[in-house]
């Protein structure tokens, strides 16, 4: 079935027309990349928020302070 859908598509094709310089390449990958960044960016700015919400909260310094004074005494 796939490749009678196939085979109909390619007999009752049309040409587009078109032209696609180099640049459209190039612009495609800029949008993607640009994309990319932009998700880093916003996972960065929130992390503390997205940890929070899946309930690993982060440890605060005083907790850190009491957890080295706690093994020296040991």
């Amino acid at each position: 079935m796939k490749y009678l859908i196939a085979v109909l598509l390619v007999l009752f094709t049309q040409p587009a027309w078109a032209y696609l310089d180099p640049g459209t390449g190039s612009m495609l990958l800029q949008v993607i990349l640009g994309g990319i960044a932009a998700v880093g960016v916003a996972l960065k700015l929130g992390w503390h928020k997205i940890r929070a919400a899946l309930g690993f909260a982060a440890k605060s310094d005083d907790d850190d302070d009491e957890d080295e004074q706690e093994s020296e005494t040991s």
